[in-house]
């Protein structure tokens, strides 16, 4: 399998991604399952390499994914100058405690 279906419909699993991934960009690091967790990490990645090539069709590819124009902004001129000599592992994940309510086991996803 390529990637985990995260037991949503396709339009919500690529949505959740889009706002995790912005969210997790805007703010340095988010709390959510471990699953999820490792599905940001792979489409966070992904949209750094895009800041570290740093041209008008990267930029533009970022603007279709992410969803807030200021948090691409901060990913061509912050984020990914930050990584310039880093061959990827932009991404660090920590497993936290489980989750009272359903035992679901949590992560915090941040950047390194």
């Amino acid at each position: 399998m390529a990637y985990r279906k995260l037991g949503v419909k396709s339009a919500h699993r690529r949505a959740l991604l889009r706002n995790a991934a912005t969210s997790l960009i805007k703010n340095g690091r988010i709390d959510t399952t471990e699953p999820r967790a490792k599905e940001i990490a792979s489409v966070t990645e992904k949209m750094i390499s895009l800041g570290k090539q740093g041209d008008l069709a990267a930029r533009r590819t970022a603007l279709a994914f992410l969803t807030e124009e200021d948090v691409v902004s901060k990913l061509f001129s912050e984020v990914a100058p930050k990584y310039a000599e880093r061959q990827g592992g932009y991404t660090r994940i920590i497993r936290l405690e489980k989750r009272r309510g359903d035992a679901a086991q949590m992560a915090r996803i941040e950047l390194v």
